[in-house]
């Protein structure tokens, strides 16, 4: 029988399953980096460019409607409705998904040759659209779970992924590195086996959505739900219209973030002016490819580590903001409010400060043997670090947001972001190099979050306490400075290395825990004598 969850339990399954499929993803993509180098990871990038935007469009909204919708039904005990939303929702958006991996191929050499300046990494891009169609079922089923508080099933389909994404894209990637002969007389018209290579490493993203779908039709075999004896059911076509007008928001919108990767790509190898150093091994054409390749496989991937664990506090306040909503239990929606931001808070802010004053050490010990690519990254690294812990705030406001009924609004302001990241690339890259990419993204997220905070306040009519986030942020800087003060003192005595880093983390984590403690404590005991206060009047 389908167990519920509350959110606080949601949440962590949510973010423990995240970070189990982050370490995976880390396995797959340092890796894969190694082998393909800067250039090989800009065919990468470049498949994954287009593909975001499709699929953000087509699936990301998908996942928030089903949830919502379901979790409004289940809250008034409509379960064969719940029932209902979700067999529709998996015919309507499989019908979008399909011309969505179409559009993706249709488009695939046209686009490469328009960003790259090479049909080469079309290949890339036809192997990884087939994960469109897929990941619409796959969220269609993940989104009525969710909608049912049962985390379980999103959790485990993540690590299914991560688990084939590993196995089958670096095993695949490998050998066409390790056969190049035998494997470029399948392909004449590709000049770079490099090409190949990251064509053979994306499919395994496709091969880990498949994986997903398995194990979720599966479940649907062995886990019971709640059958319930209402009878008001919603008719198929109101249901599909609801979630259209729900899902194409969120999906804009999601669009609208990926577009910051676009944004990125083109304006990168467009706008980057001379480099005095160029790498061995790497021709003068190619360096701007090779930056690009760098900063989006080496300082994107880190920079996405933590939002994508913090993502997932959207889901759990998706569901709890929509049940609080529908009861108009202002309480209820308060008390979600905070724990989804300070969580979130607590998660980022000490990461931010962290990799932000060990950024050489991490990249060194993850990317070993890219000592070229990890050199144009580690300041860049540091200036995105702002942006990711607004970033981090701003996923759960998203969710929230679209809960209390508002979807179009973070469409709004993703659009308003995007014209400063925008603008913040033509006028920075030029002058700072990709150091400039960096800055507009921080920019950018920096300004999405005070945006955001604005549109839940007036829509909800919930504002949040400042004081326990001054005091994480407070916590925060001290993780750093002992992380730092830390590392150095390892290096004056000569230790260098894991060891080092280790050392940085860990003292710099303890330090952060203690201050947290003692500060929240402090917090809490005069939460309490207002109260008492309270009560004895």
């Amino acid at each position: 029988m389908m167990k519920k969850q509350t959110y606080l339990k949601g949440s962590i399954i949510l973010m423990v399953s995240v970070v189990g499929a982050k370490l995976l993803g880390a396995l797959f993509k340092i890796p894969l980096t190694n082998i393909l180098g800067g250039v090989g990871m800009s065919y990468f990038s470049c498949a994954y460019s287009i593909f975001m935007p499709v699929y953000a469009l087509v699936v990301t909204g998908i996942s928030s409607a089903v949830a919502a919708m379901t979790a409004k039904s289940a809250a008034l005990g409509l379960y064969r409705n719940a029932k209902r939303i979700r067999s529709t929702a998996i015919v309507v958006f499989s019908a979008a998904g399909i011309p969505g991996s179409l559009l993706m191929i249709v488009f695939a050499k046209p686009f490469s040759i328009y960003s790259a300046g090479s049909p080469d990494g079309a290949l890339a891009v036809a192997m990884i659209a087939p994960a469109v169609l897929f990941g619409c079922i796959t969220a269609v089923l993940r989104g009525y779970y969710e909608g049912m508080s049962n985390m379980y099933p999103t959790a485990v389909s993540q690590i299914i992924e991560g688990i084939v994404k590993i196995f089958s894209g670096l095993f695949l990637c490998g050998y066409v590195s390790s056969n190049s002969g035998k494997i470029m007389a399948y392909f004449p018209e590709i000049t770079d086996i490099r090409a190949v290579s990251a064509a053979a490493g994306i499919l395994g993203v496709t091969l880990s959505s498949v994986g997903a779908v398995i194990y979720l039709g599966l479940t649907q075999l062995f886990v019971r739900c709640d059958s319930g004896s209402d009878m008001t059911v919603m008719s198929r076509r109101s249901i599909a219209k609801e979630l259209v007008r729900t899902a194409l928001p969120v999906g804009a919108s999601a669009v609208v973030t990926n577009l910051t990767s676009l944004i990125d790509m083109w304006t990168v190898i467009g706008c980057l002016g001379v480099v005095s150093a160029v790498p061995d091994g790497i021709s003068a054409d190619e360096v701007p490819q090779f930056i690009y390749g760098s900063f989006a496989g080496i300082a994107l991937t880190v920079f996405n580590l933590v939002p994508s664990v913090t993502n997932m506090l959207g889901k759990g306040a998706l569901t709890c903001t929509a049940a609080a909503m529908e009861q108009r239990n202002a309480e209820a929606l308060k008390r979600s409010t905070m724990e989804a931001l300070l969580t979130a808070a607590v998660i980022s802010v000490p990461s931010a400060f962290g990799i932000a004053v060990l950024s050489p050490e991490i990249l060194g010990i993850l990317f070993p043997r890219q000592s070229d690519e990890v050199s144009v990254c580690v300041n860049a690294l540091r200036l995105l670090m702002p942006g990711m812990a607004c970033l981090c705030l701003s996923f759960p406001l998203f969710s929230m947001i679209q809960a209390v009924g508002k979807p179009t609004v973070p469409l709004k302001i993703m659009l308003i972001g995007t014209a400063v990241k925008l603008l913040g690339n033509l006028t920075l890259i030029p002058v700072m190099g990709v150091d400039g990419a960096a800055v507009s993204t921080s920019l950018c997220y920096i300004l999405i979050l005070i945006l955001s905070l604005g549109a839940y306040r007036r829509a909800s009519d919930v504002t949040p306490d400042s004081l326990p986030f001054l005091k994480v942020l407070y916590a925060g800087a001290m993780c750093g400075g002992t992380a730092y003060l830390t590392a150095s003192a390892m290096g004056r005595a000569g230790i260098t290395g894991l060891t080092k880093t280790a050392a940085g983390v860990i003292c710099g984590g303890a330090m952060y825990l203690i201050v947290l403690v003692l500060t929240m404590g402090n917090l809490r005991k005069k939460e309490c004598s207002k109260l008492s206060a309270v009560k004895t009047e």
